[in-house]
């Protein structure tokens, strides 16, 4: 988040899907040359899915009470729902992309715009939230002091050293990828298994610690919860560089998924049962107070600023790559400035600068005097933009079941096709309603905006046409 490209497969597609249409000029994607593997495919899904975010969750959802884990179950069955609906348009068209190409292919040129530049924003605005907080663990473990200059620079270098990774090529994005996930994956499986051997009940509290009962504890804790599982796209919008996309794609989105869940769910039933429950409420590190109550001392802080730098290093890496796929691919189809179709080595060179750029100005925003607010405002906007690309997605493969309807396909396949299909519609609209009132009016304004390109890019090619 290496081998060389195998040799091209008839793609083929789910049986009660109508088959696409053939696209002249229209590359798979950005070389024409699969370079990940299933693992480094893998590695990128599950990545990009845990990012920094899971050394906050147990104490997060504390206060729900072990309520949060069920959940946690019931968000990872619509996020593997998902994964496999990715899976399958990825059969029907395996090209860079992803959910853009899905949402243009069923709905056209404006819908696949929206999907694009939504996925953009939220790509560059993450990246400059992930550098932003890993200066906080860095703080750990250097004395870096409250000094805005040398928190710039670092943020920055955490930004542009997974850049660099990126422009020497997708061989050694996926390099990197596979290092950051096995090294970040380690500690957090150690805390997770080994917690478990300390397990001990008293420490869990109340099922339903916030007294809301059922449906309002599992709604309220979902509402937290709810963003863990972004990143299940990725092995999609990179489908151009994964090697054989139409079997690969949806295997590594379901192992990724699966392997993130597991690494979430284990890790956060470990925290419940070292940690007592008065004390995780009020934790600001979780798993340090887990790995300090398992083994005693204070060294826990460390080792967890370690595998959170480490994680923090792989999502950017991951994340970087993914910002410039979903502008390549509209600008391969004329609805981004044809400046990000520019590649090196398999990888959107013009895609990742630009993105990259933008995210630093972004950071060096919120170091900036009086300037978090619009910050924060950014960061919030992106609860909402992530989520319209999973919508569009999702829409995509009903609609091209209700196609598949009309022909002569197995019924029982249609109908299983149709449950996935609606089960991970339901997922993402929750994920819609959990942004929140703010998130949803002001992404909607930044959605909007987007319709300037559209009509100057549209104005363009009807000029050349």
């Amino acid at each position: 988040m290496q081998t060389s490209p195998a040799a091209p497969r008839q793609a083929t597609a789910p049986p009660v899907i109508a088959p696409a249409p053939e696209q002249s000029g229209r590359s798979g994607g950005s070389g024409g040359s699969g370079r990940f593997g299933l693992a480094t495919a893998t590695a990128l899904v599950m990545g990009n899915i845990i990012g920094g975010g899971i050394f906050m969750i147990p104490a997060a959802v504390a206060p729900f009470g072990t309520l949060s884990l069920v959940a946690f179950a019931v968000l990872t069955v619509g996020a593997i729902a998902l994964a496999l609906v990715f899976g399958q348009l990825a059969r029907r068209n395996p090209r860079t992309g992803g959910p853009y190409v899905y949402a243009r292919e069923a709905f056209g040129d404006f819908a696949g715009f929206l999907s694009a530049w939504s996925y953009w924003i939220t790509t560059w605005v993450s990246n400059a939230a992930l550098a932003v907080a890993a200066v906080g663990y860095l703080g750990v473990l250097v004395p870096i002091g409250d000094h805005p200059v040398t928190e710039i620079a670092v943020a920055l270098a955490f930004q542009w050293l997974p850049a660099l990774a990126n422009l020497a090529g997708t061989r050694y994005v996926g390099a990197v990828q596979l290092v950051s996930t096995v090294l970040k994956f380690i500690p957090l499986a150690l805390v997770a298994v080994g917690g478990l051997f300390f397990f001990d009940p008293k420490n869990l509290g109340p099922f339903d610690a916030s007294g809301q009962g059922l449906a309002g504890g599992m709604s309220a804790a979902a509402a937290i919860l709810l963003f863990s599982y972004l990143g299940v796209e990725s092995a999609a919008m990179s489908a151009g560089q994964v090697r054989d996309p139409e079997r690969n794609v949806g295997r590594a989105s379901v192992l990724g998924t699966v392997g993130a869940a597991v690494v979430y769910l284990l890790g956060t039933v470990a925290v419940f049962g070292t940690v007592a429950h008065d004390t995780l409420v009020h934790s600001t590190a979780p798993f340090s107070d887990a790995v300090n109550a398992v083994f005693g001392g204070t060294w826990g802080g460390t080792v967890i600023a370690v595998a959170a730098l480490v994680s923090m290093l792989g999502a950017l890496n991951g994340w970087t790559l993914l910002a410039a796929q979903a502008p390549y691919a509209a600008a391969k189809d004329g609805l981004f400035p044809a400046s990000f179709t520019r590649e090196r080595r398999g990888v959107p060179t013009f895609g990742v600068v630009v993105s990259v750029a933008l995210a630093s100005l972004l950071t060096v925003l919120n170091f900036a005097s009086g300037a978090k607010g619009a910050f924060d405002m950014l960061v919030l906007v992106t609860t909402f933009t992530a989520t319209v690309p999973y919508l569009l997605s999702t829409a995509a493969q009903l609609f091209w079941l209700v196609r598949g309807s009309r022909e002569k396909v197995d019924g029982g396949r249609l109908v299983r096709d149709a449950v996935l299909g609606l089960g991970a519609f339901a997922f993402s609209l929750w994920l819609l309603a959990g942004a929140g009132y703010a998130a949803v009016y002001q992404g909607v304004l930044f959605l909007f905006a987007g319709i300037l390109v559209y009509v100057w890019m549209a104005g363009r090619r009807r000029d050349e046409g």
